[in-house]
């Protein structure tokens, strides 16, 4: 129904950069309204918290701020701003109190979205914040009016603030279906093209490897790849088989690169090291303590401490005569190569890079071909790997463009 109290500020998607740049404005005394397409709000937040919510990492913060990669320079204000220590410091503001992982990752004690998205709610409705569902952004009117499609009327609102946070291309049942940037490209303003992020990569496994292997860890490994510009990515930790190709951690830490790649060449060849923690020489040395009756399975499950779904790997990626050339297969163990020419699909990619370029925002997110409107989140043309920098970001640039939007900062 038509709201009796007309917005002052307008925020269209309810995520965590959304949902922040909410909590800013409603700081300042504005009245705020947020508009979400799905029944409930924070949906991709709650997905994310399933594994148990990496709110953000606490590695050392130039190197954070580096795994934004060409991205950095642009996002580094809003990052210094609202860094991994100030979200730790919100997130115990709301009751919620954080721990650091043995790998640096930053997660709440309960390891849960929902109790900090249930009391950020609290906080905001608390402030005054609106917060209605099921109401779908359709574009402008020919006046340059908000066009919003609620459940029984189509709102026209002509707030003093708007803040689109309407999220990335991919997972598009729950609300990131990226169509938006259809819209902005209609009104003059350069979008690039989504590109999966974050994501897995399709390989024509045999159906017998499958059979056996689906869904098998790949403990303990390290990827590297070198990408169209020349630059090496490494990514270590736990892999996964798949029944269509490859996936977890390690795999999206270099997918930029593969994907990039593919892109350029058509295809793009990565390397697995089967064995991060020792050293060419040391299995070599290794592959030469071997008796010689042994057969080769007992060579590379007692010497180089391969088996399982590693082994299988090993063998699944070289022909007979590399296999039997065992003094050869120490480096096939340290560097062995499997070749790409296919990312999963958008939809299924963690994250995507492409949406609306910087070039058409000011330094503090403000649409410069409409003032007064600002973009946050993924719907910026950004990547970054998992391991929280992905939230920390939408957290950071929801905030900053909020107090920016609230005159916290002085313009030139």
């Amino acid at each position: 129904m038509p709201h009796s109290t007309s917005p002052t500020a307008v925020v269209i998607g309810g995520g965590p950069a959304g949902l922040m740049a909410a909590e800013q404005l409603s700081a300042a005394g504005h009245v705020v309204a947020v508009y979400d397409s799905m029944p409930t709000v924070g949906r991709k937040f709650l997905r994310a918290g399933i594994g148990g919510l990496n709110l953000t990492h606490n590695e050392a913060w130039p190197d954070f701020v580096a795994r934004f990669g060409d991205r950095a320079p642009l996002l580094q204000p809003c990052l210094d701003a609202f860094n991994a220590d100030a979200l730790r410091e919100w997130a115990a503001g709301l009751g919620v109190e954080t721990f650091v992982g043995s790998s640096g990752r930053v997660f709440p004690i309960e390891k849960k979205a929902a109790p900090l998205l249930r009391r950020w709610l609290q906080k905001l409705r608390a402030s005054g914040v609106k917060i209605h569902h099921r109401h779908h952004w359709q574009g402008w009117s020919e006046e340059g009016a908000l066009l919003i499609q609620g459940p029984e009327h189509t709102l026209s609102l002509n707030p003093d603030i708007t803040v689109f946070a309407l999220g990335g291309g991919s997972w598009s049942a729950l609300g990131s279906t990226g169509q938006w940037l259809n819209l902005f490209e209609q009104r003059g303003i350069q979008c690039a093209p989504w590109r999966p992020s974050n994501c897995g990569f399709e390989y024509p496994w045999r159906p017998e490897f499958i059979a056996e292997h689906s869904g098998a860890p790949l403990k303990t490994i390290e990827i590297s790849v070198t990408d169209h510009k020349g630059r090496r990515w490494q990514q270590r930790g736990d892999a996964v088989i798949s029944a269509y190709g490859i996936e977890g951690g390690p795999v999206y830490g270099v997918s930029a690169a593969i994907r990039d790649g593919i892109a350029e060449r058509g295809e793009c060849t990565m390397y697995w090291d089967l064995d991060p923690d020792r050293s060419l020489e040391k299995l070599q040395q290794a592959i030469a303590k071997r008796r010689p009756k042994d057969s080769l399975a007992n060579v590379l499950r007692k010497q180089c401490g391969l088996s399982g779904a590693k082994l299988a790997l090993l063998k699944t990626l070289t022909s007979k005569a590399q296999m039997a050339d065992i003094d050869a297969i120490p480096a096939l163990i340290k560097a062995l190569p499997q070749t790409f020419n296919r990312t999963r699909s958008l939809d299924e990619a963690i994250s995507t890079a492409g949406g609306l370029c910087f070039s058409e925002l000011d330094e503090y997110f403000m649409i410069k071909k409409l003032p007064g409107s600002y973009c946050v989140g993924e719907m910026l043309d950004w990547e970054a790997p998992t391991g929280g920098y992905l939230l920390t970001a939408c957290f950071a640039s929801g905030r900053w463009a909020g107090r920016a939007a609230s005159g916290k900062f002085a313009r030139a």
